[in-house]
């Protein structure tokens, strides 16, 4: 009997041994299923609005905003991806990631592919680069009722989609449109080679390669001009199945505009406060 309890006694022991290792295992087993962890891919050659910086991390507008998203959601946790724009474009549709940053324009083919959530992340300036002779052309009425030339635009790129919503609004002045077969061509060196006589691109991407001293164009500085014509809405691509995420970062970039939070890093990121002119943006 004597060795019969003492047997007894060890088994307990194990049991108890057993049952306290795997209640071990399975605590922090399950704290991490209440956090979620997606995958936030960005374009990592859009300075300002997101890049890799000298040390590898992400930061741009667009990242820096979703930074703060991201300390808004206790129950996701943000992992970022460095990416060119069509593997962001693909990735976020297939699944790859759950979603993406650009400078994203909406446009009505994209909104097939993705979720567009409710708000917006920010805003973006898109002009003419032009010959500095040609720095009176303002709009893009003055641009086609002078029957300029512009550079070719990917039909799938949202700049295009812009131009096209503009010559279907005024069918008597229209934009001279042509569709390119890359996404984008190199706008600054074809306005200065003569080969067009205009082009469009972002603010940010402007000051990037023309007035930033180690910009591939600086040495241009003076022979080319950006002309504001808009200040259009940007998102972020959200993947079709990602409802419930898309509706998490609604709740949180209203609190973060409501803060002024967006407002302050359009200023570091841009230079200037777009939120400014949100009144005044139609699309």
């Amino acid at each position: 009997m004597k060795r019969y309890l003492q047997l007894a006694a060890v088994g307990l022991a194990s049991i108890t041994i057993l049952a306290a290792c795997g209640s071990d295992e399975a605590s922090p087993s399950s704290e991490n299923n209440d956090v979620r962890k997606v995958k936030i891919a960005y374009d990592q050659a859009t300075k300002p609005i997101s890049w890799s910086d000298e040390k590898g991390n992400a930061t741009g507008y667009d990242v820096e905003v979703m930074k703060l998203v991201d300390e808004l959601l206790p129950e996701y946790e943000f992992e970022y991806i460095g990416t060119t724009s069509d593997d962001l474009l693909i990735g976020v549709e297939q699944g790859k990631y759950q979603a993406g940053v650009k400078n994203a324009f909406w446009t009505e083919e994209r909104t097939a592919k993705f979720i567009f959530p409710e708000e917006f992340l920010g805003l973006s300036s898109t002009g003419l680069v032009l010959k500095k002779e040609n720095e009176n052309i303002k709009t893009l009425e003055d641009f086609a009722s002078n029957d300029l030339s512009l550079a070719p635009i990917a039909a799938n790129n949202a700049q295009y989609t812009i131009i096209d919503e503009y010559n279907k609004a005024n069918p008597e002045n229209p934009v001279k449109l042509q569709a390119g077969d890359a996404f984008s061509v190199d706008v600054v060196q074809w306005v200065n080679e003569g080969r067009v006589d205009g082009g469009i691109t972002l603010e940010g991407v402007f000051e990037k390669q023309v007035l930033a001293e180690d910009g591939p164009y600086y040495n241009l500085k003076d022979e080319v001009v950006y002309n504001e014509f808009a200040v259009i809405k940007t998102w972020p691509l959200f993947n079709k199945k990602e409802q419930e995420f898309a509706d998490a970062y609604d709740k949180a970039i209203k609190q973060l505009k409501e803060e002024k939070k967006t407002n302050e890093l359009s200023t570091e990121f841009y230079g200037r406060d777009l939120f400014e002119v949100l009144d005044s943006v139609n699309r």
